[in-house]
């Protein structure tokens, strides 16, 4: 290891998506979302949904589908990616972390329009800051299913990159 080897980030492997696969934003729990404390998201309110809980102190979320990014809120804590079918999915970051205002979260170098594929970092999210106020769980919508019917996997371990549709 060189000396200026510790300042370089480290990059994610590239994810191999078709641009119908919806996947895990990153290595972590798949959940049922009715067992989520907010009852918009337990009730499928805003769509067919499945929720994910993660490890460690920050975790990197990552774009579940290639894509637009069509929604990116500068607060961090949600953003959205249209599939080239017209899919549209939207992403929450925890319950109630709006009221963070951007702390606990790192947006990377993305913008609201651009082009993304599964896999592309959007945001660093601070969970060990977050979670002692938040509960992190976070949410996977399908917000419009442009007349797809889609099914998500059941609960379990799942790796960045895997499939969540079956």
């Amino acid at each position: 290891m060189g000396l200026f080897d510790v300042f370089k980030k480290k990059s994610l492997p590239p994810v191999e998506a078709e641009d119908d696969d919806i996947v895990a934003m990153a290595d972590g729990n798949l959940i049922d979302v009715t067992a989520v404390s907010d009852p918009v998201f337990a009730r499928k309110m805003m769509g067919d949904s499945t929720a994910f809980r993660y490890d460690g102190d920050k975790v990197m979320l990552c774009a579940p589908a290639n894509g637009t990014l069509s929604v990116l809120f500068p607060t961090g804590h949600a953003f959205g990616v249209t599939m080239k079918d017209g899919t549209e999915l939207l992403v929450h970051i925890g319950i109630d972390t709006v009221n963070a205002k951007g702390d606990g979260f790192r947006l990377q170098n993305k913008r609201q329009g651009e082009t993304v594929k599964a896999g592309d970092p959007i945001v660093e999210v601070d969970l060990k800051k977050l979670g002692t106020e938040y509960d992190m769980s976070t949410m996977l919508i399908i917000t419009n299913d442009a007349g797809k019917k889609r099914t998500f996997i059941a609960p379990q371990a799942v790796k960045r990159g895997q499939k969540v549709i079956e």
